[in-house]
């Protein structure tokens, strides 16, 4: 019996803490003692150094929820065979959440074009001539419309989108967005805004008006960041969510893949969201979607296997997190996305646009629902409550964690 399919019989949860402390060991041998679910025998398994650590061993000592991941031990799970990825990410992802639920998000901009910022994928970039013309903010019926137009599709969470660097000198338009967010609070969804870089003033005020959460991509690793952005700087970014989770607002934070970036910028962008001081409660993982105009309109699509990297690879190492299969999703079948939720991708975002770019229309995710025997996820508005303030903070056990199988398989 090779070692491979010897740890498919282990117990995980015995060993999680022996394992932890052992991984980190200088000695070219690593000698870990695991409890077989077959017999209460204990077997000695010599491993490997750190350098040359399995995907196993790396989800035996991930399956918790920890904040002091290391880029080496990432790297090892991301570069593991795919089948074993994929394996391994639905594991941790029947350990934390019902595999079958998934969430409907809505996005809306409400604030479209003429953003002074330089991104290199972005239409709504003033710096780049693509077809996407600006507007002034939208009017509240035309917001609040959107909305119950998504509750009535499914979605649970409604999210509003302002093409802007930041809220300096928009204090009017601030205020109306305050509005927007009790409106639609009072409607009974989840709330989340993308309006630029945030200050603690201003995350207070959204955090009292009844925000859920707030997104801000890091988009990349630090190290390629520069390539691809240069009116913003990572720490700037950084500084934004650590305002957020500060003021209590639950963090929806994550990137794009196909921008011209390495595996290794893969890795380091998930290993500053996986050594926050809390995980971000949702991570979305985006394809590039290409726009004619853009700096990147030439890029490469990104092939299914290579979200079920970063999807999996972001479940086993942020176990609790939602992640969302986002932008690019349209451009995949059925039974690609099937693939995305098995490796533990649960949330989507559902309606025929994301800002500006085609997106994958409500009744065509209710038909995939119906295909893949899903079902649409609750709200949750505990997120970023003093209640919940740890729900993504490193834990030394998981005997409270949820354990579908059962139910399920």
């Amino acid at each position: 019996m090779n070692n491979t399919f010897r740890f498919f019989t282990l117990n995980i949860r015995n060993i999680q803490n022996g394992i932890s402390s052992s991984i980190r060991s200088p000695s070219n041998m690593i000698v870990r003692r695991l409890a077989s679910v077959n017999n209460a025998n204990s077997v000695e398994v010599p491993t490997k150094a750190p350098s040359e650590v399995s995907a196993a061993e790396m989800y035996a000592i991930g399956n918790r929820v920890r904040n002091d991941w290391t880029k080496q031990e990432i790297q090892s799970i991301y570069d593991s065979p795919i089948m074993s990825l994929l394996y391994f990410g639905a594991k941790v992802h029947r350990e934390y959440h019902d595999p079958l639920a998934v969430q409907q998000c809505t996005l809306l901009s409400i604030k479209t074009g003429g953003c002074s910022e330089d991104c290199a994928y972005c239409p709504q970039s003033s710096k780049y001539k693509t077809i996407v013309k600006a507007t002034k903010l939208l009017d509240t019926d035309e917001v609040l419309v959107a909305a119950k137009k998504a509750k009535e599709a499914g979605s649970t969470r409604f999210c509003m989108g302002a093409a802007w660097r930041d809220l300096s000198g928009r204090k009017s338009n601030f205020n109306k967005i305050l509005g927007y967010v009790k409106e639609i609070r009072s409607m009974g969804m989840e709330v989340c805004c993308t309006l630029g870089m945030l200050d603690q003033v201003q995350a207070k005020a959204l955090k009292e008006a009844g925000l859920t959460a707030y997104n801000h991509n890091l988009d990349t690793s630090r190290e390629f960041y520069p390539k691809i952005i240069t009116t913003r700087s990572y720490d700037e970014r950084l500084g934004t969510i650590s305002n957020v989770q500060n003021a209590g607002i639950s963090v929806c934070s994550g990137g794009i893949i196909g921008l011209g970036e390495q595996p290794e910028d893969r890795v380091g962008m998930l290993h500053t969201l996986a050594t926050l001081p809390h995980h971000p409660e949702s991570v979305p993982i985006n394809a590039l979607v290409q726009v004619e105009g853009t700096p990147l309109e030439k890029q490469e699509p990104v092939s299914i296997w290579e979200m079920i990297r970063m999807i999996s690879t972001g479940r086993i190492i942020m176990p609790k997190a939602m992640i969302r299969l986002s932008a690019g999703r349209i451009k995949f079948s059925h039974a690609e996305q099937a693939l995305c939720f098995m490796a533990g991708a649960n949330s989507i975002f559902t309606g025929d646009k994301l800002l500006t770019t085609e997106n994958n229309d409500f009744n065509e995710d209710q038909e995939m629902f119906k295909v893949l025997g899903l079902i649409p996820k609750v709200a949750n508005f505990n997120q970023g409550t003093p209640e919940t303030a740890n729900f993504n903070q490193g834990t030394p056990e998981t005997e409270n964690n949820n354990n579908f199988t059962s139910k399920t398989l």
